[in-house]
């Protein structure tokens, strides 16, 4: 009895949205009149939606540019922040967690002024090398970068805290004996460090993936609802929220969503093989 209000809360906030939107991904809804029986036609018309696989397209290079260099710099981060030879290593983890917990309107304000198309810092800097501008915002791969920095300011401090409780997991008796073997820092860390932490990479390759397909507030609050330029910034999760909140087509918008569910999925089990195989291989 002690857990049964847990269970009540899940059934109303968990399962109850998950089966209502498989209900709905069959139904045409505007979301105040009467719902109609769609059939498949909603899963139809997505898979034929040049808009959608867009928005797949795009996401899929948002994670590729943000996802990767990510986690590979958590890793050396966390690397250093546990060395002994860094001073000050409790401010310097939470000076690189802070941006976690950070506003991302905020920060999106942030990135459009660096990346603004006139009088941004980054044009700036191309202006002191005698370099012409880029307008930034008006082209499709320029919001992209800006997205896929803002998610690796976001995160990195994040996955780099995770790292750091795998690194003090680690006997230091074993970069020791490596040193003594006349290993060097990076041997150790490709040697010792990775294979180790092999649980740790997975997960946040794991987690990792299923956040960057869902990309949202970043693209949103920085180039609006249609993705800017070209959509250039439209995601899947933008795309669902454009269908489904703007347009008013619910069930196309829950078709999307399931949609989404199964390429994180596809793509989260497709990560796992490959770190497995390679962290094995090791």
């Amino acid at each position: 009895m002690a857990i049964s209000p847990f269970y009540l809360l899940f059934a109303i906030f968990g399962l109850f949205p998950i089966a209502f939107s498989m209900y709905l991904s069959f139904q045409k809804w505007d979301g105040i009149g009467n719902m109609t029986f769609n059939g498949l036609n909603n899963y139809q018309f997505m898979l034929t939606d040049a808009e959608f696989w867009k928005a797949v397209g795009n996401t899929f290079l948002i994670w590729l540019f943000s996802t990767i260099p990510m986690l590979f710099s958590a890793l050396v981060i966390a690397f250093l922040l546990n060395s002994t030879l860094v001073k000050f290593r409790t401010f310097f983890r939470i000076g690189y967690f802070i941006p976690n917990v950070t506003s991302l309107v905020a920060v999106a304000i942030i990135f459009s002024t660096l990346f603004s198309n006139n009088y941004g810092l980054l044009n700036y800097i191309l202006s002191l090398f005698g370099l012409s501008s880029v307008e930034w915002l008006n082209k499709a791969w320029g919001i992209q970068i800006a997205v896929s920095l803002m998610v690796i300011w976001r995160w990195v401090g994040y996955n780099a805290v995770i790292f750091l409780a795998g690194l003090q997991s680690i006997p230091t008796v074993l970069y020791e004996a490596a040193k003594m073997d006349g290993a060097s820092g990076v041997q150790s860390f490709f040697r010792i460090t990775v294979p180790i932490l092999k649980p740790i990479i997975l997960f946040t390759v794991i987690t990792s993936t299923i956040g960057g397909m869902q990309i949202f507030t970043e693209p949103q609050v920085l180039v609006g609802n249609d993705g800017g330029v070209n959509g250039g910034g439209l995601t899947i999760v933008l795309y669902l929220y454009r269908e489904a909140f703007i347009n008013n087509y619910f069930g196309y918008g829950a078709a999307v969503g399931w949609g989404m569910f199964v390429l994180i999925a596809l793509f989260s089990i497709v990560n796992w093989k490959l770190v497995q195989g390679k962290s094995d291989n090791n």
